[in-house]
């Protein structure tokens, strides 16, 4: 391979690996966003990342759904669709859906199983 060749080779390279990187940010969990996201719909109301309140803490609601195929699945459900829930207290109370889009909804959910 001569001087030229490489060099055009070395410069693809580089603009695909700099291409691939600017595209993985929008598939990472962003923890402040989905603390925002939280905070924004009162989720710390009955909620706390390692402790219980009104709610279950999120550790527990992650080691809750550790392990299972469908985590994202039942969480999303969970946050978006207002079902009941039985709180600690033994009472049950239609838990308040979240409002977001698509990717603050998937965001969230990743942060929680993260805990």
């Amino acid at each position: 391979m001569n001087r030229t060749s490489a060099l055009k080779t070395s410069i693809a390279l580089a603009a695909l690996l700099a291409g691939a990187g600017l595209a993985t940010p929008s598939f990472a969990l962003d923890a402040d966003a989905a603390q925002a996201l939280a905070k924004k719909n009162d989720c710390f109301k009955c909620h706390a990342v390692d402790k219980d309140k009104k709610g279950p803490s999120f550790k527990k609601i992650s080691s809750k759904y550790k392990g299972k195929a469908d985590a994202m699945d039942k969480l999303n459900k969970s946050l978006t669709s207002s079902p009941k829930v039985k709180l600690d207290d033994g009472t049950e109370e239609e838990h308040k859906a979240i409002k977001a889009d698509a990717a603050g909804i998937k965001n969230i959910s990743e942060w929680i199983l993260a805990q």
